[in-house]
């Protein structure tokens, strides 16, 4: 038998650079985990560089961000933990019901075949790229302000700012599209195996002064689970917006997914036979 860290997933979501991960990773690591932060499909390894070539990611959907972190986890020695952000979350929901993963986090996640609620805030986070139909086939880049009403409208409007000139880079319409009308779509691929009972364990996050992800969303998804034996938890704050992994109070989040991992028996190390 050999000793291995467990590994952890992290999974971006639109507008943010896989890099916007770097605070959790460094405090997984410290925790004794094995935490990566992949980016998604073509996205660049920089910032600078994602922001200067935005069309790399266009008309990249769910299905392909799915495969391309299935073939990562599938490259690791033993299975992780998954944790997802916004569309990351949503993404992290498929894998998990798919049977990838020991565990799953999905945080402020985006809405998944089977919610209904459509709030306004929602829709209005979403018109910078839903706005247009031939968005569908590009990328899309959001301004300061709309970051400040989709993301940073529970923070200062300095703190937004600085967000967004920190982490935001140019993201795929796509996912978008497909999520809005995935009650409308017999194979939409924003379907989530909620009905799994083999699955591991699932906790759903949800910042309820969420505009782009309402906590109303959130909670839909959460009765979706209903069906399932498989554990799914729910813990939201009252004070939180979507920006709640990446600002001033993303340690809070952070901690209570630790401890969550703990309560749930994850181990920092995983014991697997010898090759």
């Amino acid at each position: 038998m050999t000793t291995t860290r467990t590994p952890i997933v992290f999974i971006h979501g639109l507008w943010l650079h896989a890099s916007s991960w770097q605070p959790w990773v460094d405090l997984y690591e410290r925790e004794g985990f094995a935490p990566v932060a992949p980016g998604w499909p073509n996205e660049a390894t920089t910032i600078q560089a994602a922001r200067n070539n935005p069309q790399a990611v266009a008309d990249i959907g769910i299905d392909q961000i799915v495969d391309h972190y299935a073939a990562i986890i599938d490259g690791l020695d033993t299975a992780p933990v998954i944790i997802g952000h916004s569309f990351g979350g949503l993404i992290t929901q498929k894998l998990l019901g798919q049977g990838y993963g020991i565990a799953g986090i999905a945080i402020d996640p985006a809405q998944i075949k089977g919610v209904k609620p459509l709030p306004f805030a929602q829709l209005r986070s979403g018109l910078p790229a839903l706005g247009n139909p031939a968005n569908k086939r590009r990328a899309v880049s959001l301004t300061a302000d709309q970051f400040r009403y989709g993301f940073g409208n529970a923070v200062s409007r300095q703190e937004s700012d600085d967000l967004f000139d920190r982490y935001t880079i140019p993201s795929p319409a796509r996912p978008l599209f497909e999520a809005a009308f995935a009650n409308f779509t017999k194979n939409s691929p924003a379907q989530v195996n909620t009905a799994n009972t083999e699955r591991g364990p699932l906790l759903l996050v949800s910042g309820q002064e969420d505009h782009t992800v309402p906590d109303v969303v959130t909670r839909a998804a959460f009765k979706l689970y209903g069906d399932s034996t498989a554990r799914t938890d729910l813990k939201q704050y009252a004070d939180r917006g979507h920006s709640l992994t990446i600002d001033s109070g993303w340690r809070q989040v952070a901690d209570h997914t630790l401890d969550w991992l703990a309560a749930r028996g994850v181990r920092t190390t995983t014991a697997s036979e010898s090759r």
